[in-house]
């Protein structure tokens, strides 16, 4: 029986981290299905005490503690824990939240069997406080046409809650360094589809988010680091009018978010510009164009 791996990356939130711990330390099946929890640090200035404490105290439950020398981001936050895992299925939650069901590990079991060309597969993720579904979570941007379904194939996965295969992960390679914050999952998405797997959601896979549905303020800074990172994930994966289409998009997005911040306006277009004379491009094959087409991708923006 092939053995999850459950990989979280914190900063800052030690509350929330000692819960979700709390939330593992109870699943059921810990000891047959669960290889390893690894929990990296990523350069916290808060004390993860409590946690260190609550890990000591469980034994039974394999945590893997790690305190990262540096803040590495998302991305390469993801890409050192998953170095540090043995097992063959990955699982990336977020540190503020908590599975819903008891049983969550045999379902995802049962989900990556049940999807057996799915290199990963995306959670059903709810709010925490009132169970309503994260659209921002949602794998697809047809969110009203497939909220209520129990699954389907789509092309991209939300970061918050999914399981990712090793096969797949190792084929497509690790999540890009240079994105520190933002649109990781697309880049790494278009790359296990044209190593020729399905991303697929599973609403059978349930996870509890305690983002508040109004959402996080956003800083400039995390802005235009998506628009920029969305800008480079089509550069190098799309044909080319979806480069521009993108970026003209995400710049108006970024001047409505910001309220009209016109120096990261400026900042944002700078780093867009040099994208094509920095991003070497590597357009998906034409199975994966088909496979973009069938989903009903949304490509544009």
């Amino acid at each position: 029986m092939k053995k999850i791996a459950l990989i979280v990356i914190t900063y800052n939130r030690p509350a929330d981290m000692l819960e979700l711990a709390k939330n593992i330390s109870l699943l059921n099946g810990v000891a047959d299905l669960l290889e390893e929890v690894i929990i990296v640090n990523n350069k916290s200035t808060e004390s993860y005490q409590e946690l260190v404490e609550f890990i000591a105290a469980h034994p039974e439950i394999p945590f893997k503690y790690i305190e990262s020398s540096e803040n590495l981001g998302v991305s390469r936050g993801r890409n050192y824990a998953i170095q540090q895992s043995k097992a063959p299925i990955f699982v990336l939650i977020d540190d503020d939240a908590e599975f819903k069901d008891m049983d969550v590990l045999s379902r995802i079991q049962k989900a990556v069997f049940l999807n057996p060309s799915a290199g990963v597969i995306a959670m059903k993720v709810l709010y925490y406080h009132n169970g309503s579904i994260q659209q921002t979570a949602f794998p697809h941007k047809s969110f009203e046409e497939r909220k209520t379904q129990n699954g389907f194939d789509t092309y991209y996965f939300a970061g918050c809650g999914n399981i990712i295969l090793r096969t797949a992960f190792e084929k497509a390679g690790p999540f890009p360094t240079d994105f520190f914050y933002g649109m990781e999952e697309y880049d790494l998405s278009y790359r296990i589809l044209d190593a020729g797997y399905t991303i697929r959601y599973s609403s059978d896979v349930i996870l509890l988010h305690k983002e508040s549905p109004k959402g996080r303020q956003t800083k400039s800074e995390k802005l235009i680091g998506m628009w920029v990172n969305k800008s480079k994930v089509a550069w190098k994966y799309l044909p080319v009018v979806y480069f521009f289409t993108t970026a003209i998009m995400w710049s108006v997005f970024f001047l409505i978010k910001s309220k009209f911040n016109l120096l990261g306006f400026v900042i944002g277009w700078a780093k867009v510009f040099v994208i094509p004379f920095m991003e070497t491009r590597k357009p998906v094959n034409a199975s994966t164009v088909t496979y973009l087409k069938r989903t009903n991708a949304r490509l544009s923006y």
